[in-house]
């Protein structure tokens, strides 16, 4: 047995929380990462894993083997970066979510240009607004907008998205165009709610007021793309980033409601676990988003 293939088997069984899951994104069968798991418990002679028909349990000594060889891996992966130097190219899978509306208006547009920067890295890419178990679904950094409350996992701010509010002609015409940001909560008026805002955290201000952003809902959607759509549609008022504004208020088809109140931008944030070592294509990836992000700045201005 390949000793090296048995450790990364068992780091991902244990990062996975299951044979099946690590086997999946291994690209190999169970029945190969059972093997690979056993051979190297009996080479070591001592149990690693806790197996139940559930789920995988780490025991004590396998806890402190994982952390071992995790340091022993990236140590591994750091010699043959140095060995090959700076100039290597950066090649290989990595595997990326982002939002969706983030996904169709800016970054799938943008990959001919990374692709002709790097055209060894293969993109595995989820757009989605799901909130992604890195470890287990084995992704290797995703993008997302907000703050990034999960301490396992190292963020780096890469944009601060400009907000605004808005509403369709329809829904205007229907309910009436608020003045201020405290009309939203009356009677008369509805938003969409995005179930992943955690209650709406904004505030808008305007020379010393602040106006928590609130107001009553029928409909409460996570996915961005369908967030906008019922936007669109008149079924209530948005909270949107302008990117995925701009073009509808070009058209007529949203009205870009208390233009003299003032929102904080909403950071955008790459994030990835800390116990992965970050390689060439993940620090070159991250690179250029930071840098594709200062362009979209530059020509929103």
């Amino acid at each position: 047995m390949d000793k090296l293939e048995g450790m990364r088997a068992f780091v991902r069984v244990v990062e996975a929380g299951s044979f099946t899951k690590a086997a999946e994104t291994l690209g190999v069968s169970k029945t190969t990462v059972t093997q690979l798991v056993q051979q190297l418990e009996a080479g070591l002679r001592i149990k690693l894993l806790n197996r139940t028909t559930r789920k995988v349990n780490v025991t004590t000594a396998g806890s402190d083997y994982y952390e071992r060889v995790i340091r022993l891996l990236a140590e591994l992966e750091d010699i043959e970066n140095n060995i090959l130097g700076e100039s290597a190219v950066p090649r290989g899978l990595l595997r990326v979510d982002v939002p969706s509306p983030f996904a169709n208006i800016i970054l799938v547009p943008a990959l001919p240009e990374f692709h002709a920067r790097y055209p060894e890295v293969q993109l595995d890419i989820g757009a989605s607004d799901r909130k992604v178990d890195l470890i287990g679904d084995n992704v290797d950094c995703v993008v997302r907008g907000g703050d990034i409350d999960d301490v396992s996992l190292v963020a780096r701010r890469v944009a601060g998205l400009q907000l605004g509010v808005y509403a369709a002609p329809s829904y205007l015409a229907q309910a009436g165009t608020p003045t201020s940001p405290g009309d939203l909560h009356g009677a008369g008026h509805r938003i969409v709610h995005y179930r992943w805002a955690n209650g709406l955290p904004y505030a808008m201000e305007k020379s010393g007021e602040r106006v928590k952003i609130g107001g009553r809902y029928f409909l409460a959607i996570d996915d961005g793309n369908a967030y906008l759509t019922a936007g669109l549609a008149g079924l209530g008022v948005l909270w949107l980033p302008q990117y995925m504004a701009r073009e509808h208020v070009a058209s007529g088809a949203l009205v870009q409601l208390f233009t003299d109140w003032r929102i904080e931008p909403m950071p955008l944030h790459i994030a990835y676990p800390p116990n992965r070592y970050v390689r060439k294509q993940l620090r070159v990836f991250i690179d250029w988003i930071i840098e594709l992000m200062a362009r979209h700045e530059l020509q929103r201005r």
